[in-house]
């Protein structure tokens, strides 16, 4: 993952955001220790206390939680949590934004639904 320091959203925020994904994606395991702040600092050449700002979202969130003097680790219902949140916040907003942009193209309903059937269609055989 690239860090994108020019762009609007924080990169502590796009560091929890990476993190969620590792573990939607089973790099890192339920009970696993995760990365130390000082970890992602170096890969993602960051300073720590925003590593640790990313790492709080997770904990926060119940994704993550912490061994005193351990470190940090992933929750059993982490990967829950995540696709939670993404389906509420994150697809939720795609969708009406996508209704809204429709309805200034006064694209039907019928209309819209056959081009996401269309996009996942293509989706399918895109994969390289």
């Amino acid at each position: 993952m690239i860090i994108n320091s020019d762009g609007t959203k924080p990169i502590y925020v796009q560091i929890a955001e990476w993190l969620e994904t590792e573990i939607l994606n089973g790099n890192i395991q339920a009970d696993e220790k995760m990365y130390s702040q000082y970890q992602l600092a170096d890969i993602f050449n960051i300073n720590p206390a925003t590593a640790a700002k990313g790492i709080s979202i997770l904990a926060n969130e119940a994704i993550l939680y912490k061994k005193r003097g351990l470190g940090t680790f992933v929750s059993i219902d982490a990967k829950q949590i995540i696709l939670t949140k993404r389906k509420d916040q994150t697809l939720k907003k795609l969708v009406k934004d996508l209704v809204v942009e429709a309805e200034h193209l006064n694209v039907s309903e019928s209309e819209l639904i056959q081009l996401i059937k269309d996009a996942g269609k293509n989706d399918e055989g895109d994969e390289e």
